[in-house]
């Protein structure tokens, strides 16, 4: 048996970050996570550390604003992941000055986690939201840093709850907005699956310098797909309002940031089509032939839940 490799997550009390430290300790990783004294002070925080703590993990004392916290945590592991949030993604310009640094690090997976930031076809519309993503992998591949990237485009936890119904927090019973043509394809992942699939992803040589994209069978459908999934399961046909690409765009442009995000989100996905559009190439991976074995929560059963 190949030793584990000794990994570092950031982001830990996290909803995906705390997923991410329990498939590693599951898959026999010894597992490290860097933690700053606010949370400490932060119940719901505290509960979820008790919990990795008794799991298994490690606790390091730190913070991506700490450069001495990173070096210590650093000379310790041999994978690196960022869970932070996507709009703090260039606080992880030290991290990578760090990794550089310490030569041994043979594997650091960025906090992405959703659409590809170098495919996205909505630039100068998103506040920089994917701009700081593409300007933290330009500078991981110029300090020849070696790297996965994870793109699962969306969360199930985001959008799908309310079939990217702005304004809503559950499905709609009665009628329901389809932006642009309704034929773009989408592509939902549960946040525990996207998970396993990153820690499967970390001593695999297969994705070394790549891009894992997940695109599980099951959890890629288009709104008018969606729609008629949710009309089968309430039994009850829903009053269609088509919402052209112009209307869309007018509506992103006339609400103010961040409030116009969601609308933008849902214009990505369901209008230009941003997670579906291109084939993989041989810069990515595709995550569910990686690992046929996994098993995930589809579209289906998701919406299963919100009857």
């Amino acid at each position: 048996m190949e030793e584990k490799s000794r990994v570092l997550i950031i982001g830990a009390t996290g909803r995906l970050g705390y997923h991410l430290v329990n498939f590693s300790l599951q898959d026999g990783h010894p597992t490290f996570i860097l933690i700053r004294d606010s949370s400490f002070t932060d119940p719901n925080k505290v509960q979820k550390l008790n919990s990795l703590l008794t799991a298994g993990a490690i606790l390091l004392k730190g913070s991506l604003e700490d450069e001495k916290s990173l070096r210590e945590a650093a000379k310790q592991v041999d994978v690196v992941i960022c869970a932070i949030p996507s709009k703090q993604a260039l606080d992880q310009k030290i991290l990578i000055q760090v990794i550089k640094e310490s030569g041994r690090i043979k594997k650091f997976i960025p906090s992405e986690f959703g659409v590809d930031p170098d495919k996205i076809q909505i630039s100068g519309l998103d506040h920089q939201f994917y701009s700081r993503k593409a300007e933290v992998r330009r500078l991981v591949e110029a300090e020849g840093i070696p790297y996965t990237y994870i793109c699962c485009n969306l969360l199930m936890s985001y959008l799908l709850p309310w079939l990217a119904q702005p304004g809503l927090k559950v499905p709609p019973k009665d009628k329901v907005t389809i932006f642009g043509d309704g034929n773009a394809k989408a592509v939902f992942v549960k946040d525990i699956d996207v998970a396993a699939f990153t820690i499967s992803a970390i001593d695999d040589p297969r994705t070394l310098n790549k891009t894992l994209y997940l695109r599980p069978p099951g959890n890629v459908y288009s709104m008018n797909e969606l729609v008629a999934i949710w009309e089968n399961k309430i039994a009850k046909k829903l009053e269609k309002i088509y919402v052209p690409e112009e209307e869309v765009l007018k509506k992103i442009k006339e609400t103010p940031y961040p409030d116009n995000m969601e609308m933008i989100f849902i214009y990505s996905a369901f209008v230009k089509g941003d997670h579906t559009y291109f084939n993989i190439d041989p810069s990515g991976v595709d995550g569910t032939q990686l690992y046929p074995h996994l098993k995930y929560t589809t579209v289906s059963e998701h919406l299963d839940t919100l009857l």
